[in-house]
């Protein structure tokens, strides 16, 4: 098992839009391993590289008891919105709050051998596809809610026990980053 850390918000990886996966290797099968044991662990229903620091386009899921993952993701969305669905993140440890979304997604990417999928999700699947797309482009789930419902959770956020933390030290990841900065 290798579990990584998990960066909180307020880390500027959070908010940098991560590179496509061009090397479907050996890193990168280590990479999906590391975001599957890490998300279990916490237990999430996705993560993303860039909350393990690692600034490329691949995130995993387990949702409804289906676990998987998706490289250079592309989503195409349903115009039906579910404006009231409540929605957590592993980089916001403990809050959740009501994030609209569209209610279905048809995820297209590769799998950690390059081959293509196509996924399709309704409900908490979709919304995790959404979610962790999200996370590739440096766009929090706090920047889809309304002005309102944001200055809410902005007040939760600064009063969570987390909140105000040093950033983790950074560390070299063992994956290839193309001399990218993480």
């Amino acid at each position: 098992m290798s579990i990584q850390s998990i960066r909180l918000f307020g880390d500027p990886v959070l908010r940098t839009p991560a590179a496509p996966v061009v090397d479907f290797d050996k890193e990168l099968r280590k990479l999906v391993k590391d975001l599957t044991d890490t998300m279990m662990d916490a237990p999430g229903a996705g993560l993303a590289a860039p909350q393990i620091g690692v600034g490329l386009r691949v995130f995993t899921y387990y949702v409804d008891d289906q676990l998987g993952h998706l490289i250079n993701p592309d989503l195409d969305l349903s115009a039906d919105l579910d404006e009231e669905g409540e929605e957590g993140c592993l980089s916001f440890p403990g809050l959740s709050f009501p994030t609209p979304r569209a209610i279905r997604a048809v995820a297209k990417g590769f799998n950690m051998h390059g081959e293509p999928v196509v996924l399709e999700g309704t409900d908490l699947m979709a919304r995790c596809f959404q979610h962790e797309t999200d996370h590739l482009d440096g766009i929090l789930f706090i920047d889809r809610m309304d002005s309102k419902q944001r200055k809410l959770a902005m007040k939760a956020i600064r009063e969570a026990e987390w909140s105000g933390l040093s950033a983790p030290t950074v560390k070299f990841s063992p994956h290839a980053t193309g001399g990218r900065a993480l």
